[in-house]
């Protein structure tokens, strides 16, 4: 997943695609038999600020909700 986020940062740059990887903590979900320690909607937060990210946005990265996180 890493590597496809890099490579198409990559090749949509010049398009002005914004193309980034989030990490939305461990929410308590159906797919977690709800063990998480963030509701849904916390976890979407960081997905939704990265999505409507505008075309000086970071591209080419992993976040979570306190920011890009390493490689």
């Amino acid at each position: 997943m890493n590597a496809l986020t890099v490579l198409y940062a990559n090749e949509l740059r010049e398009a002005g695609i914004l193309v980034n990887a989030v990490d939305p903590g461990h929410c308590a979900t159906d797919m977690t038999g709800h063990t998480g320690d963030r509701s849904a909607a916390e976890g979407a937060a960081v997905a939704v600020r990265m999505a409507t990210a505008q075309g000086s946005g970071p591209t080419g990265t992993f976040a979570c909700e306190d920011g890009p996180l390493p490689w």
